[in-house]
């Protein structure tokens, strides 16, 4: 007797299977999903458990902590310092992180360009896994955050992001996987 055994899984298989793992994430957390138009009324600011769904992205996006001094500048190229956690939605385990070692971020070299972001990974976690490309998701945020650094009264910026595969490095996309992340982001010191 001949039995056939079809394991393929279509893209949209995949996409489906992504989207239902993003939704299990945002239901299991209780995360609050707003639209743009409200994170915009709001200010560009997200509450407490509140991610903005980006329409032209679809990042999922909380801004904890809108950080200090001001945005990236129109024309700026400048090293920004990252901390970050990378957790994969599928099963909620960390992936990669740079947290433990105090004194050695990782480090991106951004610019922009009127409303575009373009980055490249220059040191850290990041670059030894996955190389130079930053994702494009975690290019989202800098539109609405302060990348200064720390003073008495202000914190550098914190964020969490859902990233959908499209968004995300090429393991992530490779795989149709999405990542959850807590990233902070600060200028270099001395620039």
């Amino acid at each position: 007797m001949f039995f056939s055994c079809n394991n393929y899984e279509t893209y949209a298989d995949q996409k489906e299977k992504e989207r239902n793992a993003i939704n299990n994430f945002i239901n299991a957390r209780g995360i609050k999903v707003i639209s743009e138009e409200t994170f915009h009324a709001q200010n560009d600011v997200t509450n407490d458990n509140e991610y903005v769904y980006m329409n032209n992205s679809g990042v999922y996006m909380q801004i904890a902590r809108r950080g200090a001094d001001k945005p990236l500048q129109d024309g700026e190229t400048c090293e920004l310092f990252i901390r970050f956690a990378e957790y994969n939605v599928f099963d909620t385990t960390t992936v990669v992180s740079n947290r433990a070692t105090a004194y050695d971020p990782d480090i991106m070299n951004v610019t922009r360009t009127g409303t575009t972001y373009t980055a490249s990974f220059t040191y850290g976690t990041m670059l030894s896994t996955y190389g130079a490309s930053v994702p494009s998701g975690w290019l989202v945020p800098l539109k609405y955050i302060n990348v200064g650094s720390p003073t008495e009264t202000e914190m550098i910026s914190y964020v969490k992001l859902i990233v959908p595969h499209t968004q995300g490095h090429t393991v992530a996309s490779g795989n149709v996987n999405p990542y959850y992340y807590e990233i902070s982001f600060q200028k270099a010191p001395g620039l």
